[in-house]
């Protein structure tokens, strides 16, 4: 293994990583990777497919879960309501905000938990999560 597939795989696993509650920083890494030479494309590509399965393992977390189980764990039941409401109200549209420091990660388990329907939020999670790594490699393609 040479230092190019090293580099490309340290971006997947940070990329895959910041999808979940660890604070790593994947732009930090995309950063680095791409300062150090790396093709942006590949580096665009790789950063976006790692963070959206990520996001998808949260979904999917969020799928299997039960929103019986917020009652049990304290959340009152008119939280739990207008949560679902707000959840229902704006859909699967909430996945392209995904990518947002703090919000992204619960956002993408309440997608989940509250059966938004799967398609529509991996695309549009996708989507997000491409435009904000497209954003930051724009230096880097001129």
């Amino acid at each position: 293994m040479d230092i190019f597939e090293i580099s490309y795989w340290g971006l997947f696993i940070a990329s895959f990583l910041s999808a979940t509650i660890l604070p790593i920083a994947s732009e930090g890494v995309l950063l680095l990777v791409l300062a150090a030479g790396f093709d942006p494309i590949t580096c665009l590509l790789i950063a976006t497919i790692g963070n959206s399965m990520g996001g998808s393992t949260n979904y999917l977390i969020g799928w299997f879960g039960n929103p019986r189980w917020l009652k049990r764990i304290g959340f009152k039941e008119e939280n739990v309501v207008k949560f679902e409401k707000r959840i229902q109200q704006y859909g699967s549209w909430l996945a392209l905000i995904s990518w947002l420091p703090f919000i992204g990660d619960p956002l993408l388990l309440a997608l989940g938990f509250f059966k938004a329907p799967v398609f529509p939020v991996l695309i549009l999670m996708l989507i997000g999560k491409f435009l904000r790594y497209f954003v930051l490699i724009i230096p880097w393609l001129w």
